[in-house]
């Protein structure tokens, strides 16, 4: 990330000794990383259907077909579509009466800053690479040169290939250091950076891996630079450090900042990481995807389709016996535009016969079938979850009920990755605590699509003083603290419909009479839902306003039976100028 604007230069608290031990350090962080690269490179290749390459026998024919089914690619893209349906919305909610406020503004300005993050094209690419690779790195910055230069938060997901931690942690932010490293043109590091004219040696620090690219990429003219974020205890307190150098030469560093060195480089004190998990690994603080689950059945798929391919073209090619002078011209045999062959003596089952391949046993065609039910089985990517269905199911409502059953395990993923859009929410909560000292506006779009402009500052995000319980006692503080809760944003098309059709059933059960407004609050409190406490809400209204109207009614009728009593008038209340009297209830 960069820092400057950050820093105010001078004499490096950081000795090249120090950088020397973090290189060391670094380097052992990528030797216990060496298996998990070679994994995603070669997950990489399976991803892109270029998986014969990993697969091939060094003794293979060259002429042997090489067939590529992407039942491993369907099941990746409809787990992400998955996904994409459920895209996470935050709700900050006050742990305090007096926050809430704050807590509804926060609501409102997050959305704004994610969207012009471009947080979307983030979330789909990060999905990508964990449901690829069993898990994605997500980064949370402050980028000052954001808002022309006034600063912003900056989120986006980090290649696991160019970040290193401590081998065998549980939490990423358990590791003593953590390393992110980034090729820059030299030129342009020499730009941004004066002082580095004519000192970079070339030095690469360490050897990065590298997928396996269709393009050739040049990387001679450019310099390896880290990022090297560590901690130290001031006080008692973890204090986050970030040093950033290239070769032995130190770049930046937050402890050359006389502020900074003190507070450290953001006030939460966390690494600014978090890492999402799909399938967790006992012992790391990765874990692993879909395409290590279903790459071994799509290798032998993939292999029967050999067999059978390679069955198929030799069955499909005349080839014949031809005894040794036997008196057949071979070329004029083997040229199919010949009408005539020349042939010496008589021609018999010794001179030319045929060869014919024997088709392969059905249970090879069968078990092809069965590795990809087996496939389909294992990923939870069954048809029903792609829109097919089996069995004469034809009702619509069946359709969805088969469907929303079949993606529990869709559903498990994605409430454990909205606990990392959780951490993610609430290191921007700090962020802004932080940084947004200067007031700043707010386009906020209302759900009935009407539009308010806010202006919001941290001004009471900060540290507020509170009274004192009686004359002479110490100051006490207290910091507005918050809870993020995740739901989707409704664009999954299965869950409106659903949603719709529980609609339709509720007004069928007269469940918005307002005269059986008591027996439908009693099923609605048994009953789980999206955006229950709304209906509850109206519900409990439209009872309230029923039982009044009812009241006024009984009034009037009184009132009118006292007034013919004494004027032997007779007048009828009519229910219709109730309403109207009661505002049209």
């Amino acid at each position: 990330m960069a820092i400057l604007d950050i820093f105010r230069r001078k004499q490096s608290v950081i000795t090249k000794d120090d950088v020397r031990k973090a290189i060391e350090t670094l380097k052992k962080y990528k030797d216990g990383k060496q298996n998990l690269e070679q994994k995603i490179i070669e997950n990489e290749q399976w991803w892109k259907m270029q998986h014969w390459e990993l697969i091939r026998k060094k003794n293979a024919s060259e002429n042997d077909p090489e067939p590529v089914t992407a039942y491993l690619f369907n099941t990746v893209a409809n787990k992400h579509a998955d996904a994409m349906d459920n895209f996470p919305d935050p709700v900050i909610l006050p742990r305090e009466e007096s926050d809430i406020p704050e807590s509804e503004s926060l609501t409102d300005i997050i959305p704004v800053i994610m969207e012009k993050n471009n947080f979307e094209e983030t979330y789909s690419n990060a999905w990508w690479y964990k449901l690829k690779h069993g898990f994605v790195v997500y980064g949370v910055f402050w980028n000052p040169d954001l808002e022309n230069g006034l600063g912003d938060i900056d989120i986006r997901y980090i290649d696991a290939l160019n970040i290193y931690w401590e081998p065998g942690i549980r939490n990423i932010q358990d590791s003593r250091n953590i390393f992110v490293v980034t090729l820059v043109d030299t030129d342009l590091l020499e730009q941004q950076y004066p002082f580095l004219k004519g000192s970079l040696q070339g030095n690469k620090v360490i050897d990065v891996k590298q997928y396996i690219y269709d393009d050739t990429i040049d990387t001679a003219n450019k310099c390896l630079v880290v990022d090297w974020y560590y901690r130290k205890n001031i006080d008692g307190k973890p204090i986050l450090h970030l040093t950033k150098f290239v070769d032995e030469i130190v770049l930046e560093s937050t402890e050359d900042d006389e502020q900074l060195s003190q507070t450290g480089l953001y006030d939460h004190g966390m690494y600014p990481f978090d890492i999402d998990v799909l399938f967790p690994e006992e012992g790391t603080c990765y874990g692993f995807g879909y395409v290590d689950i279903v790459r071994n059945p799509q290798m032998y798929i993939d292999k029967l389709d050999q067999i059978i391919s390679r069955n198929a073209l030799m069955a499909g090619k005349k080839r014949f016996f031809i005894k040794d002078n036997g008196g057949v011209n071979e070329k004029e045999f083997a040229d199919w535009s010949k009408d005539l062959i020349h042939v010496e003596g008589s021609v018999n089952q010794d001179s030319i016969r045929e060869f014919q391949v024997n088709p392969l046993h059905p249970y090879i065609i069968q078990h092809r079938k069965e590795k990809i039910e087996e496939m389909k089985e294992i990923s939870g990517n069954r048809d029903f979850s792609q829109g097919g269905v089996t069995g004469g199911v034809t009702a619509a409502s069946a359709i969805i009920a088969l469907q929303e059953a079949g993606n529990k395990l869709s559903r498990d993923m994605i409430k454990a990755s909205y606990r990392t859009y959780r951490k993610i929410i609430e290191k921007c909560i700090e962020l802004i605590r932080q940084f947004y000292d200067v007031e700043r506006k707010f386009r906020i779009e209302g759900p009935d699509g009407a539009l308010r402009f806010i202006a919001y500052s941290n001004a009471k995000l900060k540290e507020q003083q509170l009274m004192p319980s009686y004359p002479g006692e110490e100051p006490k503080y207290r910091k507005p603290v918050f809870d993020v809760k995740i739901k989707a944003q409704k664009a999954n098309p299965y869950s409106q419909a659903i949603q719709n059709e529980l609609a339709k059933e509720l007004y069928s059960a007269g469940f918005f009479n307002p005269q059986l407004a008591p027996q439908a609050l009693i099923a609605l409190e048994m009953m789980h839902f999206e955006g229950k406490e709304q209906i509850i809400k109206r519900i409990a209204e439209n009872g309230s306003l029923h039982n009044q109207m009812m009241q006024m009614k009984q009034t009037m009728d009184k009132m009118a039976a006292i007034i013919q009593s004494l004027t032997g008038r007779n007048l009828g209340v009519n229910p219709e100028q109730i309403k109207q009297m009661a505002g049209g209830m």
